[in-house]
């Protein structure tokens, strides 16, 4: 209990994106940039959903719920990022980099969750069309985002309160530019057994689970849409799985890299992990609303009718 004590005496340090002065105000406009575009691309998402009655369904419900797991997601820590180069400091609290590591797990795990969510949208929409409107009731929408956000804060949770019983050795730098599970465990002073045993295990069952449930629903998609007649309905029944796929691949390859094949402890390898974190925590974000937009006709529309309306409502004021 005396190294825990100790913790919450002292703040971290974090590696940053950059150990090169020059370096950190073209860091901080790029990422303000990306910061922006992905807060108000989601947000563009999320009210052309809420005010196109068109919209109005399963499949655009949980976009618009994945847009704003997302917006969430990324604010968990590119805004301190952004503090920390303005103001030319690396620190953290300890409470501060606690709260970090939940929110980051849980609205990281939520983009998982969704992601599978959407696929069993899919695979009901295509495989069994007749019955998709009683079996995606707006209840079990409901219900189903629900269990998400339930699921999420309970596997977050046991994470956070086993990084609690550690200690800390002061001054020393996590090895990345927020506080996640394996930076944090790579600055202890504890034994952290535990703490990877259910990394392995409880964090395995979250990138592997929903990723094996989306491969089924896909497969089975597959074979439904091989055994329509027409090659345009084919066409037609791919192009509405076509976005969800890319923003999967996108996840899980990000992801994966990061958790699955970390690197070693030598600078390079650092800044390997740290490009590796910059690309699912702040880069998947920022793409999820070009992809979905670019290649859905009735999102675009939408997208074009809500700045449409924008525009005249400036006008006219």
């Amino acid at each position: 209990m005396a190294g825990g004590n100790q913790s919450n005496s002292f703040g971290f340090l974090l590696w940053g994106l950059s150990e090169q002065p020059e370096q950190q105000r073209v860091l901080f406009l790029v990422f303000l940039c990306m910061y922006l575009v992905t807060v108000t691309g989601n947000l563009l998402i999320i009210l052309a959903i809420y005010t196109d009655k068109h919209l109005h369904m399963p499949m655009y419900f949980f976009l618009a719920s994945l847009s704003c797991a997302d917006i969430l997601f990324t604010s968990t820590t590119v805004p301190k990022v952004l503090v920390n180069i303005q103001t030319q400091s690396r620190s953290i609290s300890y409470a501060g980099c606690l709260a970090q590591l939940y929110f980051f797990l849980t609205f990281g795990d939520m983009d998982s969750f969704l992601l599978a969510t959407m696929a069993y949208d899919r695979y009901v929409a295509i495989c069994h069309p007749l019955h998709y409107t009683m079996i995606m009731s707006p209840r079990r929408c409901t219900l189903l985002i629900t269990i998400c956000w339930i699921l999420t804060n309970i596997i977050s949770m046991p994470h956070t309160f086993l990084m609690l019983r550690l200690s800390f050795c002061p001054n020393k730098i996590i090895p990345d530019f927020f506080c996640d599970l394996v930076p944090l465990m790579k600055v202890s002073c504890s034994d952290t057994k535990v703490n990877e045993l259910l990394i392995l295990y409880l964090g395995g069952a979250v990138l592997v689970i929903p990723f094996i449930l989306i491969l089924i629903s896909y497969i089975r998609i597959f074979a439904a849409i091989l055994k329509v007649p027409s090659a345009q309905g084919r066409r037609k029944a791919f192009s509405t799985c076509g976005s969800h796929l890319a923003v999967v691949a996108l996840f899980f390859g990000t992801v994966y890299r990061a958790y699955l094949f970390p690197s070693s402890s030598s600078s390079n390898s650092v800044e390997g992990d740290t490009a590796a974190a910059v690309m699912y925590a702040v880069v998947t974000p920022m793409l999820n609303p070009f992809i979905y937009s670019l290649r859905n006709k009735d999102m675009k529309g939408a997208l074009g009718r809500l700045l449409r309306g924008k525009v005249l409502f400036l006008r006219k004021h």
